[in-house]
């Protein structure tokens, strides 16, 4: 279930700097960021706060940066953006998703729809979710969380491990709460080193396998 956890250190206003711009993709604004010609795609789906939360930006511009074609959903109606990404030449696409997002992201991993997932700190994913993803997924956990606790995080991995078919990366970082790759204190250094290593993680994970299901076609 949701908490206080979910809605704590609300991100700050955007004051610019982002490499990115807001776009109607499917009916639906979101903040978009990369290479337009890309064929691979990467969607962020957000936590309660949207898209335009500056530090989910970073994460997205950081994606792209790293040649993905970036799309951060502020709602949870992707596969409109999946299907419209497809008819504009996207050949293969991956996404992470944030808190709530990640149950967005799970659903779609259950289908199919995507090639590869990504879970950050996830709230509302179950046990029952995890043994049914068919794509490649990450799960990033916290040690202080008390929507998905080390517990649940470590038994997600059991049932990964369970499905060799499955590839997956499964990390529980230390000194951190719920949130904490988006919602973490500028001041606080452990903090914000926590956050990128999580963030280069993702790069990595998307680097792994989004570049390889695409080299497969």
């Amino acid at each position: 279930m949701s908490g206080p956890e979910c809605c704590e250190n609300p991100p700050v206003t955007s004051s610019g700097g982002e490499s990115g711009d807001i776009k109607q993709i499917a009916s639906l604004k979101s903040y978009v960021s990369g290479n337009l010609d890309s064929k691979l795609a990467v969607l962020l789906i957000s936590d309660v706060y949207g898209y335009e939360a500056p530090k989910l930006r970073k994460i997205a511009d950081k994606l792209a940066y790293a040649g993905y074609y970036v799309v951060k959903l502020a709602v949870e109606f992707a596969k409109p953006v999946i299907h419209a990404l497809q008819e504009k030449g996207i050949s293969k696409i991956g996404a992470a998703g944030f808190c709530w997002g990640a149950k967005v992201v799970v659903e779609l991993a259950k289908d199919a729809d995507i090639q590869v997932a990504a879970l950050l700190h996830p709230t509302f994913v179950t046990l029952d979710d995890i043994k049914g993803v068919k794509v490649p997924v990450a799960i990033l956990g916290a040690e202080f969380d008390k929507i998905s606790p080390p517990e649940l995080v470590k038994q997600f991995e059991a049932a990964l491990q369970a499905k060799p078919e499955v590839d997956h990366f499964v990390k529980i970082f230390t000194g951190v709460s719920h949130g904490w790759t988006v919602r973490y204190r500028d001041e606080n250094v452990t903090a914000v080193k926590s956050a990128q290593e999580a963030h280069q993680d993702i790069v990595d994970w998307f680097g792994k396998c989004l570049q390889t299901a695409h080299s497969a076609l």
